[in-house]
């Protein structure tokens, strides 16, 4: 059984119903795209399902769809604004795969040289070769000051998004 993360209420659900929809890059009938408040990376954003689920395990087939035709999107606008040396995309199930949420969402980040994030999570970035060696426990005493440091204005990542849509395909 996977173990979820507790979360009430959902952050992810409040996302989707917000004010600030400018944080909201596309969306569609299934799936929101938003930018990631914690840039670890500039432009790191989101893929979450409008409907409240957990997993992947959790997905109807049109979600799964809507999901990557999204992901695919934006990945085409990462490219064309940010000229990445490459994007990452992952999506965790469980508080065991670093999972803090338990509502669906798929990461898609360009990744730019000199990045100290490691070549995933924020959680393993830590460890050596950016993996955690088995029976380790992450050590949470640097999170805030990692998450303090990658937080940006309101108005920056306005400013994020409208370029990110910008370059979306047509």
């Amino acid at each position: 059984m996977i173990e979820l993360p507790i979360r009430d209420p959902c952050d992810l659900c409040e996302v989707a119903g917000r004010e600030e929809r400018w944080a909201i890059i596309e969306e569609d009938e299934h799936t929101l795209t938003v930018i990631n408040p914690s840039q670890f990376e500039v432009g790191q954003c989101c893929v979450i399902t409008r409907r409240h689920v957990a997993t992947l395990l959790d997905l109807s087939d049109q979600e799964c769809r809507a999901i990557l035709i999204s992901a695919k999107r934006v990945t085409e606008a990462l490219v064309r604004a940010y000229q990445p040396l490459g994007i990452l995309t992952f999506q965790n199930n469980g508080v065991y795969s670093g999972q803090e949420t338990p509502h669906y969402h798929f990461h898609v980040v360009p990744r730019q040289k000199g990045s100290d994030w490691g070549i995933g999570p924020p959680q393993l970035a830590t460890f050596d070769g950016a993996g955690r060696a088995r029976g380790t426990q992450h050590d949470p005493s640097g999170d805030a000051q990692r998450l303090a440091r990658v937080r940006v204005s309101d108005r920056q990542l306005a400013e994020t998004v409208e370029l990110i849509r910008s370059c979306l395909p047509a």
